[in-house]
């Protein structure tokens, strides 16, 4: 695919998911003046544009992000179809709480701060693993087509997944920036999917991926230093 069209592609794709993002917002909220709408909209184009500017040099990645070459794991598949419609209703509740019907309890403004706070460090962290990171994929499988190795530098020097934990911090921190404490009904069934991918992730690339179990060795914990 050349460089242009890639670039095309990125950025339809890029703006057709913030458009979709912003109108499900604001209709489910039936009001434009839901200002933590904004800054969850601010903030997802934001890293959007981030995201272009640090891997438009990685074409190779890119390509495999928007389409993933063959061999994605049957059980990652049942994980979409779990985890898209639950991000889904996590979203909508928490906008039909704060933003159309302010059920109990109310999440007050301070709360609301560090949930930006706990978005922002979970998108910087999962954009610097993209980073540093040429086998990123979207889906869980062995790009021996690409000849994957393992990735030792960046956040990876630390835990084997911080991709993940970048993705569970976002999803524990949108119901409270969006501030709604009844979204986390939905974001725990989610982070409870991350775990699991991250498990059955972690047991694919120690028996597929040359290195990796040596570097299980080096990096002993998948999510939580210390802890697991």
């Amino acid at each position: 695919m050349k460089k242009e069209k890639l670039e095309i592609k990125l950025i339809f794709k890029s703006i057709f998911f913030l458009v979709i993002i912003l109108a499900i917002t604001f209709i489910t909220a039936g009001h434009i003046d839901y200002w933590q709408g904004w800054v969850y909209n601010g903030l997802n184009a934001f890293f959007m544009i981030l995201t272009y500017i640090f891997l438009s040099e990685k074409r190779d990645l890119i390509k495999e992000r928007l389409k993933p070459g063959k061999g994605m794991k049957k059980w990652d598949k049942i994980y979409f179809i779990l985890s898209t419609p639950i991000g889904l209703i996590m979203i909508v509740i928490s906008i039909l709480d704060s933003g159309r019907f302010g059920w109990e309890p109310r999440v007050s403004l301070g709360v609301i701060v560090l949930g930006i706070g706990g978005y922002i460090a979970g998108q910087t962290i999962g954009l610097w693993a993209k980073r540093v990171n040429r086998f990123f994929s979207s889906v869980v499988r062995i790009q021996l087509d690409r000849g994957q190795t393992v990735c030792k530098d960046g956040p990876y020097r630390f835990i084997r997944h911080p991709g993940y934990v970048g993705g569970i911090l976002c999803t524990v921190a949108t119901p409270i920036l969006l501030g709604s404490f009844w979204g986390l009904i939905p974001a725990v069934v989610t982070v409870i999917l991350l775990f699991v991918r991250t498990y059955l992730e972690d047991k694919t690339l120690q028996a597929e991926l040359p290195g990796y179990m040596d570097f299980t060795k080096e990096v002993r914990y998948r999510l939580l230093p210390g802890i697991w």
